[in-house]
């Protein structure tokens, strides 16, 4: 089994809390190990990695371009180092640095790669190319099982 991850990166705490609630119990259903595929972006994306590996399943980070790492900065760039040395599989995309371009490509590959994909979402539309609606657009667009992990009446900052 197969399962990727798009979500915000700016989680209020009830979301992060009901995220890790939701693919903590998705995780301890699963029967056999099961590859994540994440881009390692901080939030939603650190959170659901950290939480693979911790549970012993395999991580296939997919990074968007060479220089993502100079996205992130303090205790971010710390947990992007540490997953990226976790990870089982690491997929780098030919992009030579940051941008919507990368972070959409990066993406799609998530859902195409995946059989079902985690969405920390709170349902409104992608603030850009590559957002988290748009992940879950092209995931439904492929018929591929969603799950959508967001407390009712929470709203992004």
């Amino acid at each position: 089994m197969s399962i990727g991850v798009s979500g915000h990166q700016n989680l209020p705490a009830l979301a992060r809390a009901r995220a890790e609630k939701d693919i903590r119990a998705l995780l301890a259903r699963q029967v056999g190990r099961v590859i994540g595929l994440s881009s390692l972006a901080a939030g939603a994306d650190h959170l659901f990695a950290e939480l693979l590996v911790e549970t012993g399943h395999r991580l296939h980070a997919v990074i968007p371009c060479r220089s993502y790492q100079e996205t992130f900065t303090g205790a971010d760039l710390t947990t992007y180092l540490g997953l990226r040395a976790a990870a089982h599989t690491v997929t780098e995309l030919d992009f030579p640095s940051p941008s919507e371009k990368a972070f959409d490509a990066a993406g799609k590959y998530v859902v195409e790669h995946c059989d079902l994909l985690v969405a920390v979402w709170d349902g409104r539309p992608a603030h850009g190319l590559g957002g988290t609606g748009d992940a879950v657009a092209r995931a439904r667009k492929l018929h591929r099982d969603v799950l959508i992990t967001w407390p009712e009446g929470v709203r992004r900052t």
